[in-house]
């Protein structure tokens, strides 16, 4: 059973930029999709960033694309979320998710595709 580990959430100025780790427990995070979804407190889990286990496909939200950028290092079973010019609307649990996948050029978006995930991190950004 693989699991996933987040971290690099806390209190952050608007404006400013965060980086979210999710460390996983098993080298099969290699060939597993990963996934970043985050809920704000009153509001359902909603989906951020994907990325592909063979790295060449991302997708993201609307609401964070062109100032986030999902990665991986597979040598590390580690994924990460780069998040700039963080916004009070950005303030929420960061999760990160994972599904072993014999495709490497598929990264799901929905919740319900992902069979792995993280207890989450909180994000604060401070107007």
């Amino acid at each position: 059973q693989v699991q996933l580990v987040e971290s690099g959430g806390g209190l952050v100025q608007a404006g400013g930029s965060v980086r979210l780790s999710c460390t996983a427990s098993e080298r099969t995070f290699s060939t597993s999709a990963m996934g970043w979804f985050r809920q704000a407190s009153g509001k359902e889990r909603e989906f951020v960033a994907a990325i592909s286990w063979g790295g060449y496909i991302t997708y993201y939200a609307d609401s964070v694309k062109g100032r986030s950028t999902i990665s991986r290092d597979n040598a590390k079973n580690t994924g990460y979320l780069q998040m700039n010019s963080l916004k009070p609307e950005d303030t929420a649990v960061y999760f990160c998710a994972a599904v072993p996948l014999s495709n490497n050029n598929y990264a799901p978006r929905t919740q319900g595709q992902y069979t792995h995930w993280g207890q989450g991190t909180q994000v604060t950004v401070s107007s």
